[in-house]
């Protein structure tokens, strides 16, 4: 919630709603709006232009591209309250912008989201785009994929999409998101393809084995769980928390994993910036950390040779 103070010094939306006429008008009131609120700029949008305009291109029902095309159009009362209400929404509550729309992207995938899921973001998602090369050199011999703690099922979307001759199974503890998940199969027609699997990590998956395994597990610590932003709190935390050091997932993960790999098969987690710790405890274990546009330190590879 704002504070007191900082409500003191936003501007009067309604009394600005009647001077807002064109988008251009909304979406430069929305931006400066954003600013003087000192939001979070964190769950798929960078930056307060970036998040206002995805808002009110929602509520327009326009794309993207439509944007420039449609910057002076004069705005009717309907559409003018719906977006002033989800951009006092975005800036009183601090729901992020992806549940005021129940929408997120990830790569060049466009995904439902609600509250029952974190929002998807994930260095998996650009190595996926290479289709793992050059972990993976020939894509079309990879059968059979796991992506665990799936929450919306986006990196289980993204795997069918490298791997069109896989089998996926889509993993979470949580009911609530698999269903969630089950709508973004459907959305990419991939109910032949992903298999929505309940289990509490590989409780449910005796006997299955995967040529991939991906994981973007909970792993926020706990010191850094009390300080997040309070955008963040509307994520269900069970998909955040990683106890008290953020790898307690991870450790399971690293435990049991082998026993679920084929021969040549290799597991890829993302462990946000846990590295330094997770080598302290793990080190003689042989991991590879991967390239991102973050740098090496956020998601790391094993082979199942590694893991044994």
């Amino acid at each position: 919630m704002v504070t007191p103070s900082q409500e003191s010094k936003l501007p009067n939306i309604n009394h600005a709603r009647n001077e807002l006429n064109t988008l251009r008008d909304l979406l430069r009131f929305a931006v400066s709006y954003f600013n003087q609120a000192n939001l979070f700029f964190g769950h798929g949008f960078p930056t307060a232009y970036d998040e206002a305009a995805h808002l009110i291109l929602h509520a327009l029902h326009l794309t993207p591209d439509q944007l420039d095309l449609f910057l002076d159009a004069r705005i009717i009362q309907s559409e003018r309250d719906q977006i002033i209400h989800l951009i006092e929404q975005r800036v009183s509550e601090r729901i992020p912008t992806a549940y005021l729309t129940n929408e997120a992207r990830l790569g060049d995938f466009s995904f439902y989201v609600d509250q029952r899921v974190i929002i998807p973001r994930s260095f998996i998602a650009e190595l996926l785009q290479t289709r793992l090369m050059p972990w993976i050199k020939h894509p079309a011999a990879i059968h059979s994929a796991l992506d665990l703690c799936t929450g919306s099922g986006c990196l289980a979307v993204l795997l069918a999409h490298a791997f069109e001759n896989a089998e996926i199974d889509a993993v979470d503890i949580s009911a609530e998101a698999l269903d969630v998940a089950h709508k973004n199969i459907n959305r990419y027609d991939l109910s032949h393809t992903i298999n929505p699997i309940q289990s509490n990590l590989f409780s449910a998956l005796h006997g299955r084995r995967y040529d991939v395994i991906v994981s973007n597990p909970p792993y926020v610590n706990a010191e850094s769980m009390a300080a997040l932003p309070k955008e963040y709190h509307h994520e269900p935390q069970i998909a955040l928390t990683g106890g008290l050091d953020g790898l307690a997932i991870t450790r399971t993960i690293l435990r049991e994993a082998a026993d679920y790999l084929t021969e040549q098969g290799i597991l890829i987690v993302e462990i946000g910036h846990n590295r330094a710790i997770l080598e302290q405890i793990f080190p003689r274990t042989p991991f590879t950390w991967l390239e991102t546009s973050a740098g090496d330190q956020f998601v790391f590879m094993l082979k199942r040779s590694d893991l044994t």
